[in-house]
């Protein structure tokens, strides 16, 4: 990666900078750091040089939200999150990022276009539940381990919840802490890690660290229906690029 380029520079730091705000509670922002990046580098390079960025923003992001969070969806989604990951290592050879993107990127626009369609209709919040959790978990693993999209299939089985924002900030944290972290694995296994890479990611973490802080500080002063409208519209622009990008 050559960072004496201005243009990928600045798009890497900015990448990071995502990172960093994401981990900090304002979700989805972080899965445009890759394709953003790919940009400038190609994507199996930039998810490989984000990731060891992702996994030490997650240890801040961690802290900030040690005591807020849903138990009963940790256990859920970070156990088919796991299994997602372990299909997604299996398959590695035959399926392709472009079409995972598409899958991911059309669920997430159907449920914005149905989450807007319904905006004035009193909607009650849906219990987190095993067998929907462990259907959006395992597609959320599978589909962070490919592209570090994970993002829509998360927020399709959470955000029907309607948990207060730091609980859902929390939750969010620390499920994407641990599927990074299981993600270390098989990318080293199949040789995406590189001295170049990481002396890169090195370089790019206290950007995305103090991103991560300030992402907690914007959650904690958003109001709640400003922060989850943002939530949903970084999910539907991210959505529409998934789709996109496979064309």
């Amino acid at each position: 990666m050559n960072l004496s380029d201005p243009l990928v520079l600045t798009l890497a730091a900015l990448a990071a900078l995502l990172v960093g705000l994401s981990k900090g509670g304002l979700s989805l922002i972080g899965s445009v750091a890759v394709p953003m990046l790919a940009l400038v580098i190609s994507p199996v390079t930039a998810a490989a040089l984000l990731l060891p960025i992702f996994v030490v923003s997650d240890m801040f992001g961690l802290w900030s939200y040690r005591r807020e969070f849903d138990r009963r969806n940790l256990v859920i989604l970070i156990s088919a999150g796991v299994i997602g990951i372990g299909f997604g290592w299996a398959t590695a050879s035959i399926i392709t990022e472009r079409w995972v993107g598409f899958i991911v990127g059309l669920i997430g626009v159907t449920f914005c276009f149905n989450a807007w369609r319904q905006r004035h209709v009193v909607v009650q919040p849906k219990p987190a539940d095993v067998p929907r959790g462990v259907f959006w978990g395992t597609l959320m693993g599978f589909s962070s381990f490919v592209s570090h999209s994970g993002g829509p299939p998360y927020q399709v089985y959470v955000l029907p919840q309607q948990l207060p924002k730091t609980v859902y900030a929390g939750t969010t944290t620390i499920v994407f802490a641990v599927v990074n972290a299981v993600k270390l694995l098989p990318y080293w296994a199949l040789g995406q890690f590189n001295a170049s890479n990481l002396k890169t990611s090195a370089w790019l973490m206290p950007i995305a660290i103090a991103g991560t802080f300030i992402g907690v500080r914007l959650v904690r002063i958003l109001p709640q229906r400003t922060y989850f409208t943002i939530v949903q519209t970084v999910l539907f622009l991210v959505s529409i690029k998934l789709i996109w990008d496979t064309f």
